[in-house]
């Protein structure tokens, strides 16, 4: 589904999201400087998925080389199937021959990522002029991008590491102190051009518990020492329940929270 979907699609009852697409502007402040807007692309319309992606890390290196192509471009909203990314230093994990061949690897750094249900991916890929120096201002635009893009949902969210987080780094988005989406980038010099890829995935509605002790167990088998903690993760879903005096969160509460974000960096960036 191509981004802005049809005026007949609703939001979830009893949220604002405000009246069109462009819902709240990136605002400077502690963690953004006035040029740091400026290292992304201008995304004129964005790829909602309507369908998991069966290997998105495959579909993240075609995009990129569309974008090498035709020097255009690209965003994306989507979710993987059920399963897990890790960056390319887990093959040497000593139990990865065993365990490996169910993992999706990935160019870019980090840990441990969960994919499937309940998780939201955004993937932003655009030719740049610029150097790798750039890739602080990068991670603040999109952080201050989903900031902004989860503001209507009544949250704040900070840029910072979140210990006994999966994946932990200092361009993790938290709300209260726990992590709600992480971030990550690539860059790649293709056909001449040099292209970035910068991506974040968002805990929407996944239940923590259950997905903890997962990513726990994975470390294990594959004979990691790494171990993770629930209380460091919260979900979107979670954090608004808390905002709203725990209240039932709405049926499409997960596609609003996709309209939002597709909204926000098809507009702001």
């Amino acid at each position: 589904m191509i981004w802005p979907p049809s005026p007949r699609r609703r939001a979830c009852p009893g949220l604002d999201p405000g009246p069109g697409p462009n819902l709240v502007p990136l605002k400077l402040g502690p963690g953004l400087r006035r040029d740091d807007a400026r290292v992304l692309s201008t995304f004129t319309s964005l790829t909602v998925h309507d369908h998991p992606l069966p290997d998105g890390i495959d579909s993240e290196a075609r995009w990129m080389e569309h974008a090498a192509a035709d020097g255009r471009a690209q965003a994306h909203v989507w979710q993987g199937e059920a399963g897990w990314s890790v960056p390319r230093s887990y093959t040497r994990a000593p139990a990865w021959s065993t365990h490996g061949h169910a993992l999706q690897v990935r160019d870019s750094g980090g840990g441990l990522v969960p994919q499937g249900p309940g998780l939201t991916n955004l993937t932003l890929v655009f030719p740049t002029r610029a150097t790798p120096a750039a890739t602080d201002a990068i991670y603040r635009a999109l952080c201050a991008g989903l900031q902004s893009a989860l503001a209507p949902l009544g949250l704040t969210a900070t840029t910072q590491a979140v210990e006994g987080s999966f994946c932990d780094g200092r361009y993790n988005l938290a709300v209260d102190g726990r992590k709600i989406a992480g971030t990550a980038q690539a860059w790649r010099r293709i056909e001449g051009r040099q292209i970035v890829l910068a991506h974040a995935v968002l805990i929407v509605d996944a239940d923590i518990e259950p997905l903890t002790a997962a990513a726990n167990a994975l470390e294990e088998a594959l004979g990691q020492t790494r171990r993770y903690r629930a209380g460091a993760v919260t979900s979107v879903a979670r954090a608004w329940c808390a905002r709203h005096g725990w209240a039932r969160v709405p049926q499409d509460f997960a596609a609003t929270v996709r309209r939002l974000i597709a909204a926000q960096f098809m507009q702001s960036v």
